[in-house]
């Protein structure tokens, strides 16, 4: 898998939104990243790593490359934290993407969950009925979070309080994800490696 094919897709789709263009996508690139995936695309401002924008589709349920192009339109134009990504900005931004595994739920008992969960390499998802929040593997690491704090906050992610996880109702899930980002806008694409980027 050549990362960085699917990073310059994510950008050209967002270059093509600035000049109201359609993406064609090539079909040798829709054959070779056909596979179902989850995946989050993150925009960080450069040289400063501040986020700009994040947003992901957590299960498998689109072709990798549909996956990409969505969520990195998603992340540039649609997070409500921030304001849409401006053109002037688009060489000032690294792509960070995250791929995911299938996410499995944690059926331990509920005072050992924090045990299952490797700081670093797990993300989380918490769900109770229309409720639904998820942390990347990465977030924790950035925070200096313990297995504790890392649920504690994807419980206030979904919209519940701390501790929710506790509860026997609400279900939490596990995910790994291998992080991949530019080292500077269009350049060379790394794979993260339990970075601290904060």
């Amino acid at each position: 898998m050549n990362v960085k094919e699917l990073i310059d897709l994510g950008r050209s789709a967002v270059w093509k939104a600035f000049e109201n263009e359609n993406l064609i996508v090539p079909e040798f690139i829709k054959k070779k990243y056909s596979e179902k995936r989850g995946v989050f695309t993150t925009l960080r401002t450069y040289p400063e790593h501040e986020l700009r924008g994040c947003i992901g589709i957590p299960y498998p349920v689109y072709p990798l490359w549909y996956a990409v192009v969505y969520s990195s339109l998603q992340s540039a134009f649609k997070d409500p934290r921030f304001k849409p990504l401006k053109k002037e900005e688009f060489e000032k931004v690294i792509w960070e993407i995250t791929l995911l595994s299938k996410p499995q739920e944690i059926k331990t008992e509920r005072e050992r969950i924090p045990e299952e969960i490797n700081i670093g390499k797990d993300g989380l998802i918490v769900e109770w009925k229309e409720y639904k929040g998820l942390l990347l593997p990465q977030v924790p690491l950035e925070y200096g979070w313990s297995a504790e704090e890392f649920l504690d906050y994807t419980c206030v992610k979904a919209g519940l309080p701390k501790g929710c996880w506790k509860n026997k109702d609400v279900k939490i899930y596990k995910f790994s994800g291998e992080v991949y980002a530019e080292k500077e806008p269009f350049g060379e694409v790394v794979k993260l490696e339990n970075v601290n980027k904060s």
